[in-house]
């Protein structure tokens, strides 16, 4: 699973061919959560909520870099890492 950004402590990752809805996973300590690209919700598990909050605006401004992403791992192609959250 290849990690795309990390900042604050937390790491992004996103599987290579991985189910539906387009999302990444966001892990924080021990905690993950999978996070829609689309609607940038929670789609499963949880994060600690200023983590969660951190996730989703660093999503919010790299959208589209994280649809090519799941376009790449899903052709078997190697993710393009991400800026982090400043």
């Amino acid at each position: 699973m290849p990690t795309i950004s990390r900042f604050f402590g937390i790491v992004i990752r996103m599987y290579f061919d991985d189910h539906s809805p387009p999302h990444f996973h966001a892990f924080y300590a021990e905690q993950e959560a999978e996070i829609g690209i689309d609607s940038l919700g929670l789609l499963a598990g949880r994060l600690p909520p200023r983590a969660f909050a951190m996730a989703v605006e660093w999503a919010a401004q790299h959208q589209d870099e994280l649809r090519h992403n799941w376009e790449l791992l899903h052709t078997s192609q190697l993710p393009v890492p991400i800026a982090p959250l400043e």
